[in-house]
């Protein structure tokens, strides 16, 4: 992965966040990242949840469009790297964030760039139940389904950097059942993505109580 280009820096934290924000969002037929959601767009509503949450250093992994959202978010401290392939999976996006982590980091929330509605609440359940019982591996639980973000203790970091291409983080937490930890918290938002425009339109009206702008506009 000695292709991915680094940001700039940011403060270090024991938890960093890795948001993928790669992708070329075909199946929505717009880009999500820059979509409108509330006030805001897409992708600053994730990075707002992080750091409410707790989280100090956020690395934002850019494929598609990498110049847009950079400049979107040119006031906003976080680091940015980039995916020189943003066909490929979306381990190739975990692997060039994880390389980006500053040193002295011991844990890092993997987290998906079309969940935007995810309360700060479950960013800090997780980074908490981490510190208080060592679990390695922890995924956020809704009525028994789990989502995202997870978070990564990275005595795995090697097995971050060399993820199956096709099961991705499936697979890490598939061969270490027995050290997930499975948090409940109290939203469905951590399973609800917006893969298409129909996805998008009912999660902006139920979290704001409106629809959102034309198709046209992202």
């Amino acid at each position: 992965m000695s292709s991915c280009l680094c940001g700039y820096l940011s403060p270090v934290n024991e938890v960093a966040a890795i948001l993928l924000a790669a992708g070329r969002s075909e199946r929505m037929g717009a880009f999500k990242p820059l979509l409108p959601f509330g006030d805001k767009t897409v992708i600053e509503n994730c990075i707002d949840y992080l750091r409410r949450g707790g989280v100090e250093t956020i690395v934002v992994v850019l494929g598609h469009r990498a110049g847009d959202v950079r400049r979107q978010l040119a006031n906003t401290p976080v680091r940015f790297v980039i995916n020189p392939d943003p066909e490929s999976e979306m381990s190739v996006s975990i692997a060039c964030g994880v390389q980006d982590l500053p040193e002295g980091t011991r844990a890092t929330l993997i987290a998906l760039t079309d969940q935007p509605a995810i309360p700060p609440e479950v960013v800090a359940t997780l980074i908490e139940t981490w510190k208080a019982t060592g679990a390695k591996l922890i995924v956020p639980e809704y009525e028994g389904r789990g989502g995202h973000p997870v978070l990564v203790d990275l005595g795995f970091r090697d097995e971050l950097l060399t993820l199956d291409q096709k099961h991705g983080l499936r697979a890490l937490f598939d061969a270490h059942r027995e050290q997930v930890r499975r948090v409940p918290v109290e939203s469905p938002y951590i399973a609800r993505d917006i893969d298409t425009w129909d996805d998008y339109r009912a999660l902006h009206q139920k979290v704001f109580g409106t629809t959102p702008p034309a198709k046209s506009c992202a």
